[in-house]
């Protein structure tokens, strides 16, 4: 079946089989590897990709589903080179080990700052359910985010009083 969706801000459009899976497509199709397969089963949250701006666990989404949809992985959240304030706050405070939960969670967390630009402690945990890591132990997750919403709160701030 031709499907055909905007990857990153790109168009593309692929052939594939009507089972194929959407993680599928943007690894072995596309080569967008950022985006991992871990459980196969919707679990882990290794797989998480925006579909039209919602977080979406792609191993449980079929390619021809995503057909018409705007997808951003990990390689498209930012510009080439370019990290996100929850990002950089995840390498300063060490939110990261492996680094293979990393995608998905900063996928899942993006929405999270974009739906609650300063969320809760309580808040990010209960975010972070869908999403497994084996190393961190979350803690410094968490900070993570409360960092990054700090800092692009004050940002926000910094730009009102100068433009007042």
């Amino acid at each position: 079946m031709r499907t055909g969706l905007t990857v990153n801000g790109v168009p593309v459009g692929a052939d594939v089989e009507p089972r194929v899976l959407l993680v599928d497509l943007l690894r072995d199709v596309l080569g967008l590897t950022g985006t991992k397969v871990g459980c196969d089963t919707g679990q882990c949250g290794t797989c998480v990709v925006h579909v039209n701006g919602v977080s979406a666990k792609s191993c449980a989404i079929l390619a021809v589903q995503a057909d018409g949809a705007e997808v951003t992985t990990i390689e498209g959240l930012n510009g080439p080179g370019e990290l996100s304030p929850l990002q950089k706050a995840m390498t300063e405070v060490h939110g990261t080990q492996c680094g293979f939960c990393t995608p998905g969670m900063v996928l899942s967390l993006t929405e999270l700052l974009r739906r609650t630009p300063r969320p809760t402690e309580s808040e990010i945990r209960t975010w972070l359910t869908g999403n497994l890591c084996r190393c961190t132990g979350y803690h410094s997750v968490v900070r993570a985010v409360l960092k990054a919403a700090a800092e692009v709160d004050e940002q926000a701030r910094s730009g009102l009083e100068v433009s007042q």
